[in-house]
């Protein structure tokens, strides 16, 4: 196990170019490509499980689609103070600890006796999930340079792609043949197996210098993101491509085990292999965005997602697999252009920036993930399509509009 040590210095970022080497990188790279595994496969593995618990408990399918909203919610309030806290103890030791307690909790739950204990202890283990998420932007941004910080991003979140792939597929395949409460502790084996892996590769922070955590500094240093236009546009796109992207994955396996497509449960769950093209998307995005400049890669991206959804509309499965293969590909480069994005403009405290973007993100998984399960069950997959494109057109007014607003206001400032 690491431990983090603070530099002598006033600023966030406390490396220099004799810190860091490519070899130091590439463990800081793998290390958060496993946090992204453990923690997405422990986040999001219910999904798979939803039309299973609804049978096991008798439950309406909004009420099992609380087994991922609690999740996210709970780690959407958790996210801020979490941050506050490895600013001043230390980046790493709030991830090592986050991982480790999300992934004991993972392994307890299969043995929930209702479907209230699971939702109890799906809650329970957002907060303590939440302190990877909270911290690795942050962790990044102040390890790897900014020329090779898109890169790494990409990474991390292509491992969050994974891990999210395997925490829907293990379980897809497990309850071909077992109960969701065996799927559920194939899960939570494999999460702990990377939370082993993470914990031995992560470095020691070099770039974290410590700061005041009291609750002064805590609101200073928020409102001084939230008075950044272009982040405060981030935040609120977080919110809706992501609460979009959950609900229209926790409500593909009710669309694809049921009329007119009947599909068995473990071929249905393998139409998450989607997420493959988040892998690819997330990784080359972020590259590419060093390239071609973030504006661009972004409206790209979601363009790309609005061209999904209209095809996943058709009752034909060839349709639903492409339209949800390009949305996945296009939701996943926009999260890692708006994640690095971030960082980057962050003013003072990159940690609150970070923690403000992922608290709108999960909130948004939360929110919109709950209430598009009542959406499914009044309208439809139709309904729900619609409401996700409505979404989607809201973030790029939001951010069109914010974006004008910064170069007006890049324009008046003195060169």
């Amino acid at each position: 196990m690491t431990s983090t040590t603070a530099q002598p210095s006033t600023g966030t970022r406390a490396a220099s170019p004799s810190v860091t080497g490519p070899a130091h990188d590439r463990r800081i790279t793998l290390a958060l490509f496993a946090a992204g595994l453990t923690t997405f496969a422990s986040m999001y593995n219910a999904q798979a499980l939803l039309p299973s618990l609804s049978e096991a408990f008798g439950a309406t399918p909004a009420r099992a689609a609380l087994a991922v909203s609690l999740t996210t919610g709970c780690l959407a309030v958790a996210i801020v103070p979490v941050s506050a806290l490895s600013s001043r103890i230390g980046r790493t030791k709030v991830m090592i600890g986050s991982a480790v307690a999300a992934a004991v909790i993972g392994l307890l739950l299969p043995f929930s006796p209702s479907l209230d204990a699971l939702l109890a202890g799906r809650a329970l283990q957002g907060i303590a999930l939440a302190g990877v998420p909270a911290v690795a932007m942050a962790y990044l941004a102040e390890e790897i340079g900014a020329e090779g910080l898109g890169a790494a991003m990409g990474v991390y979140v292509a491992g969050t792609t994974i891990g999210g792939l395997a925490g829907r597929l293990i379980p897809s395949f497990a309850l071909d043949v077992a109960s969701w409460r065996w799927a559920a502790a194939a899960v939570g084996v494999a999460a702990a197996a990377c939370t082993v892996w993470f914990v031995r590769l992560l470095p020691a922070s070099r770039g974290f210098v410590a700061r005041p955590a009291g609750l002064r500094t805590v609101l200073g240093d928020l409102g001084q993101q939230l008075r950044h236009h272009q982040l405060l546009a981030l935040f609120g796109l977080a919110f809706v491509l992501m609460g979009g992207f959950v609900s229209i994955y926790n409500f593909l396996g009710y669309r694809l085990t049921q009329h007119p497509f009947e599909l068995p449960a473990a071929v249905a769950g393998s139409v998450f292999l989607l997420y493959l093209a988040g892998t690819v998307t997330s990784a080359w995005g972020g590259r590419l965005a060093d390239r071609v400049g973030r504006h661009r890669m972004l409206t790209a991206s979601m363009a790309l997602m609005g061209v999904g959804l209209a095809l996943s509309v058709p009752d034909r499965l060839g349709c639903v697999v492409a339209g949800v293969l390009l949305y996945t590909a296009g939701f996943f480069a926009a999260h890692t252009v708006a994640s690095a994005w971030v960082g980057a403009l962050a003013n003072g405290n990159r940690g609150a920036a970070s923690s403000l973007y992922l608290f709108f993100y999960y909130l948004g998984s939360a929110v919109v993930g709950g209430l598009s399960g009542l959406v499914f069950a009044q309208t439809g997959w139709l309904g729900l399509i619609g409401t996700v494109a409505a979404l989607l057109a809201a973030g790029a007014i939001l951010f069109a509009v914010a974006t004008i607003r910064s170069r007006r206001d890049a324009a008046h400032q003195p060169s």
